[in-house]
C-alpha cells in the first residue's frame, strides 16, 4: 500500500526533526522544508496528502504560502504551527482555508493525531470524479457529455447513449441486436438502420474534430466495436 505523504515546513531544526521522526513511526512519508518559496514550485508539479505549515518561515508568510498553495489545490489538507496563540492569528490561518491550528509548544503525538483526522475527514467528503478518460475520449456519465480529444461532442440522446455503450466495453464486438437492447428502450420497435444510421452521425462528429482518426470500427456480417484505445 502506499504511504500517505506529508510536506513539513518548520524552519526550526529541532521541532522538524521530532514531527519527522513521529510522522514517520506513524507510518506517512515526510519531506521537510525549511523555507516556503520552494514549496510553491514543487506544488506545481505535485501534491501531497498533508501540508504542515509554520506561520513564520524566514522567506515568506505561512498565511501567504497557504493562500498560494489553495490557489493551486484548493482541496489540499492544511495544518498550521506556530508560536503564536492569539485568536486574531488563528482565525485568520483558518479563515484564509487551514483545516487546524496548533500553537507552540505541542505533543508532537497531538501533531500527529490532528494529521490522521485531517485524512478521515478528506476521505469522508472527497468524491471521485464523474469524469472518466478512455484513450483520446473522456465520459462524464452524470453531465451527459462525452469529449473527444479534449472537445465536447454535440450528441443526441441516442448518440450519447451508443457512444457510452462503446466505451464501456472498449474492443467488444457488439451486434446491431445488442446495440438496439442496451441504448433503445423500445428496441423492438427498433430497425437495424436505425443503428448504422446513428453509427454514420457519430463518425461524422468525430471526424469533424480529427480527421485522421476513426475510432468505430465495423464488422461486417457482425456489428461494430470501438478500437481499442
Amino acid at each position: 500500500m502506499q504511504r500517505e505523504t506529508v510536506w513539513l515546513v518548520e524552519d526550526e531544526q529541532g521541532i522538524a526533526d521530532t514531527l519527522v521522526y513521529m510522522l514517520q513511526q506513524e507510518g506517512f512519508d515526510v519531506e521537510v522544508f525549511e523555507r516556503g518559496l520552494p514549496v510553491l514550485d514543487k506544488a506545481r508539479q505535485q501534491v501531497p496528502d498533508v501540508m504542515i505549515l509554520d506561520v513564520g518561515l524566514p522567506d515568506i508568510s505561512g498565511f501567504e504560502l497557504c493562500r498560494q498553495l489553495l490557489a493551486l489545490h484548493p482541496a489540499l489538507p492544511v495544518l498550521f504551527l506556530t508560536a503564536r496563540s492569539e485568536e486574531v492569528d488563528r482565525l485568520l490561518g483558518l479563515e484564509i482555508g487551514a483545516d487546524d491550528y496548533v500553537a507552540k509548544p505541542f505533543s508532537p503525538r497531538e501533531v500527529c493525531a490532528r494529521v490522521r483526522t485531517l485524512l478521515r475527514r478528506v476521505k469522508k467528503f472527497s468524491t471521485p470524479s464523474p469524469v472518466i478518460r478512455i484513450g483520446h475520449f473522456e465520459l462524464n456519465e452524470p453531465a451527459a457529455q462525452i469529449s473527444w480529444f479534449d472537445t465536447p461532442l454535440t450528441l443526441t440522446r441516442y448518440e450519447f447513449l451508443l457512444l457510452k455503450t462503446l466505451l464501456k466495453s472498449p474492443g467488444r464486438v457488439w451486434s446491431r441486436q445488442q446495440l438496439m437492447d442496451s441504448v433503445w428502450e423500445d428496441a423492438q420497435d427498433t430497425y437495424d438502420r436505425t443503428v448504422d444510421t446513428h453509427i454514420k452521425t457519430l463518425r461524422a462528429k468525430l471526424r469533424a474534430i480529427n480527421p485522421d482518426l476513426s475510432p468505430i470500427n465495423t464488422h461486417r456480417g457482425m456489428g461494430y466495436s470501438l478500437r481499442g484505445l
